[in-house]
């Protein structure tokens, strides 16, 4: 039997064009925590291109536990994150699933969700 390797994403990221460079660096740092290290590319002719989805998620990130996406609510909004739903449990025939979003100064909404033990 011929077995083939199979490749493996490892990480990922999320290409988003924003209006103002430095608010949103600020924003993702500070409120979000996040480690702000690089930008792929800065031109300034896309700030007019910014069209953040309607009605659904730009990214969602999955937390490993209901635990750490609890902490990481709890830690978004005492740092000011722009909150879009609040926590919330809904209930599916493969088990439950609580999830929360947030917003950025462009409007992209990031959605974050883990399972939960029934």
């Amino acid at each position: 039997m011929n077995q083939q390797a199979k490749g493996k994403i490892e990480n990922s990221l999320t290409v988003l064009l924003v209006s103002d460079l430095e608010q949103s660096k600020s924003y993702y740092q500070n409120a979000l925590g996040c480690e702000v290290t690089e930008w792929w590319a800065v031109r300034d002719d896309f700030a007019s291109d910014v069209r953040p989805n309607k009605d659904t998620w730009n990214t969602y990130a999955y937390a490993k536990t209901h635990d750490i996406l609890d902490a990481l609510y709890e830690e978004f909004r005492a740092n000011g994150a722009f909150i879009v739903n609040e926590p919330q449990i809904s209930e599916h025939d493969w088990g439950l699933w609580k999830e929360f979003s947030i917003k950025d100064p462009d409007g992209y909404v990031i959605g974050f969700g883990s399972g939960l033990i029934k």
